[in-house]
């Protein structure tokens, strides 16, 4: 049995195919310590594994200024209090390999320090947006030396410096791989629920013939945007389609003026939708473009503030799955969308040829065989 501590950034679409491998590799008889920023904790503890709060950024918090991201968001991910918190929890802990998510970088710094087997994770697609993702880890850099620390080593240095690289992902999605990047391995989509998204009842029969379409946005309480989806809601009150809407725990239902063939739920189980569904709204982030694809569902996607949810609407156009917006984007855009996505076959057609090959990657078992084999070499 190998002991693996995560060192884990669960913000966004992160946590649930972290926790996806980590069952995967329970499965295989080893052991995942998750340490993480304490207000996710309960998440991790509720999906039955141990976790480990890190507290001591908010030390160096008033030191954080700008953004994006927000102070709190990259003191947690780059102060070297955090490093060093982290450094005391892996002595502690004496674990066989570490786990460390891609954004990362306080962990990414001090992992190769310990001359243990690591193996780094990025939950979206890496090479077709590799220079945001440069972009990203430099702003984090700055707002770190703004803060008055060291800097940190560029997004390249941090990764090419880890055992392995794993990307929850479609390779045939990608753009082609780098030289020098031959440790990266795509092992596909980790679709995972948490336990507080449950089936929901809906207000329509199972039998009525009408489809569905889901409006997901992020839930992340910076992300949540009650304005997009009532442009949504109106958008769609006129469409031949039942809408489910689900805003996360931050929205107050009762300001919604939900349409009469819509419901607003804080949260629901998305694939039993998405089962019966003819188009998702959406803001382009991976899991949620995934899972839409698995199903054969084409989207509209109105991406928001997370890196790759532009790059992922363009591959949305690009790859004929639906009709990509701005954020922004009017109730009448909206409509428009929809009628030309429900007028033709070939959207839907398009989706379900790329759901059933990203349908075949087995994405925890591959990842699980592709840590084994890390820290075997």
């Amino acid at each position: 049995m190998t002991k693996f501590v995560w060192l884990c950034h669960a913000g966004g679409g992160n946590l649930p195919p972290s926790l996806g491998i980590a069952r995967a590799l329970e499965r295989r008889g080893h052991s995942v310590v998750f340490a993480v920023k304490s207000d996710m904790m309960g998440r991790i503890d509720q999906a039955g594994f141990r976790s480990i709060g890190v507290t001591s950024g908010d030390v160096d918090l008033p030191r954080y200024s700008g953004g994006p991201p927000a102070p709190p968001l990259a003191c947690y991910l780059t102060s070297p209090n955090v490093s060093d918190e982290l450094k005391r929890i892996i002595e502690m802990e004496q674990p066989d390999a570490l786990l460390v998510d891609a954004m990362f970088p306080a962990a990414l710094a001090i992992s190769p320090t310990f001359g243990l087997p690591t193996v780094v994770f990025s939950h979206t697609f890496l090479f077709r947006q590799l220079e945001t993702w440069r972009n990203v880890i430099a702003q984090l850099g700055a707002m770190r030396v703004d803060a008055g620390f060291d800097p940190l080593p560029d997004a390249d240095t941090l990764w090419l410096s880890q055992d392995r690289m794993i990307v929850t992902s479609v390779k045939e999605l990608e753009a082609p791989a780098l030289p020098g990047w031959e440790h990266v391995r795509h092992v596909g989509p980790i679709i995972e629920d948490e336990k507080i998204a449950q089936s929901a009842d809906l207000p329509w029969d199972v039998s009525d013939p009408t489809p569905l379409a889901l409006v997901s946005f992020a839930t992340a309480k910076g992300q949540f945007s009650q304005d997009k989806i009532q442009r949504v809601l109106n958008g769609l009150a006129n469409a031949p389609i039942h809408v489910v809407a689900t805003t996360g725990l931050h929205a107050a239902l009762e300001d919604f003026r939900v349409p009469e063939n819509a419901v607003v739920l804080k949260y629901a189980a998305h694939d039993p939708i998405l089962r019966r569904a003819a188009l998702c709204v959406t803001h382009g982030g991976h899991g949620t473009l995934m899972r839409s694809l698995i199903h054969g569902v084409p989207m509209i996607v109105l991406p928001g503030a997370g890196h790759d949810q532009v790059p992922n609407s363009k591959g949305v156009e690009e790859w004929g799955v639906g009709k990509a917006l701005t954020g922004n984007a009017t109730a009448t855009e909206i409509s428009n969308a929809a009628q030309i996505i429900l007028g033709a076959t070939s959207f839907t057609q398009r989706a379900k040829e790329l759901g059933k090959m990203i349908s075949r990657y087995e994405g925890p078992e591959n990842a699980a065989t592709e840590i084994e084999a890390a820290i075997t070499v």
